[in-house]
């Protein structure tokens, strides 16, 4: 993908969901390798965002709404599944179970969520699922089925599925979900390793401290709609986030990590 065409390109688009708008003349524009954080309470639409994003929902069609991924309107899905890779708590829950956790991580090869006998896995895919565990400080995994996993072991090798097949972003979805403090602290410097590696960051989360340094853009979401997007700075403020999520909040930092308070 030329450097200079968009990841993400979504104008004016409208999401049902169930006879519900869940995305409101919605128009997002992400670039190539830019780190950005998409924030928003439960409920927001976050998740049919990611959906429409990942071509699970699409929008209705209307005259001035269009959506074009990584320059393209229409997509193999399978390919794009190759080209953006997904780390959520709904594929984390399929995967779970008796499979290893080198075979999770193969599984990003075929978009599927195990090895199944109809895939046939070369020594080069082998060889990248090693050298991907072992890039996060995991390969001890490989053999270990998923289900005697901690969660925070299950969600790095679920990001090393995400990135074997070398994507050219990441779509994290509620990250920290279901991690304990030490899990969260060690997934964050994951991300900002990987940020810092040049492969672009997409972030959705409600959770204010899964905002790493390296993401200097900020998306505020309420019912459907985009509601602000600028620079963190400008965009992370009490008043913005008071009105958000609908309490009074304040807002500390410290070492470019955002926190309520």
């Amino acid at each position: 993908m030329p450097a200079h065409v968009p990841l993400l390109d979504l104008q004016h688009i409208r999401v049902m969901r169930g006879g519900t708008i869940a995305l409101d003349d919605f128009t997002l524009l992400i670039q190539h390798n830019e780190h950005v954080a998409i924030l928003g309470p439960n409920g927001c639409g976050k998740s049919t965002l990611i959906k429409t994003i990942t071509r699970e929902c699409y929008p209705v069609i209307h005259e001035h709404s269009k959506i074009n991924i990584m320059g393209r309107d229409r997509w193999n899905i399978f390919e794009l599944r190759s080209m953006l890779g997904i780390v959520s708590n709904d594929l984390l829950a399929m995967c779970a179970g008796e499979g290893r956790g080198q075979d999770v991580v193969l599984s990003g090869f075929f978009s599927s969520t195990d090895i199944f006998p109809n895939h046939q896995v070369t020594p080069q895919q082998k060889a990248l699922a090693a050298a991907t565990l072992a890039r996060l400080g995991v390969a001890h995994l490989a053999d270990r089925p998923v289900a005697e996993m901690s969660s925070g072991e299950a969600k790095r090798v679920l990001i090393a599925r995400a990135l074997v097949h070398q994507p050219k972003a990441l779509l994290f979805d509620e990250p920290s979900n279901s991690l304990d403090i030490a899990a969260q602290q060690e997934l964050r410097q994951t991300m900002c390793s990987l940020a810092n590696s040049g492969i672009g960051i997409i972030l959705v989360t409600h959770e204010l401290h899964d905002i790493i340094p390296e993401i200097d853009r900020v998306v505020l979401m309420a019912k459907g709609r985009l509601i602000a997007d600028g620079p963190k700075e400008e965009v992370l403020t009490s008043e913005r986030l008071s009105k958000l999520f609908g309490i009074p909040v304040e807002i500390s930092r410290k070492n470019g990590h955002y926190y309520l308070s």
